[in-house]
């Protein structure tokens, strides 16, 4: 019985980088120790093989696994506010002009930083009221 992984074998990019440098490193050690004339060179490699690399592959693991569920959060973000744009936009609540421009504007910031910048821009593009015609 065969059974089939849904995971590639090679891995990601990120884990085969991780991978090479780890496996570099532990051979520059292990050899490098036995160069000096060292006689316990040969620990560097069971070290590095069976400690450093699987640790070093599950953090990778890890740290993109983080990746995708952020990226998943904010999909699902960015999806529930355009259900809500549609339904107040059914419920007669929103114009379409209104709905339109919110949604352009939900689209054009998806992350924090695009928001940041929209909003910025928006400042730059909106006229400063003027403050000596507020004061009389």
């Amino acid at each position: 019985m065969n059974i089939v992984d849904d995971e590639d074998d090679e891995g990601t990019p990120l884990e085969q980088i991780v991978a090479g440098v780890v496996m570099a490193l532990t051979f520059l050690v292990g050899f490098g120790l036995l160069a000096l004339g060292n006689p316990f060179f040969w620990i560097a490699f069971p070290v590095g093989f069976a400690g450093v690399l699987p640790a070093a592959i599950g953090l990778v693991r890890l740290y993109e696994s983080r990746q995708t569920e952020e990226a998943d959060e904010a999909q699902s973000g960015t999806e529930d506010a355009l259900a809500t744009l549609r339904r107040r936009y059914a419920n007669g609540e929103l114009t379409e002009e209104e709905f339109e421009e919110k949604v352009e504007r939900l689209l054009e910031t998806e992350t924090v930083a695009d928001a940041r910048n929209a909003v910025s821009a928006r400042r730059m593009r909106e006229p400063e009221p003027d403050v000596e015609s507020e004061q009389n």
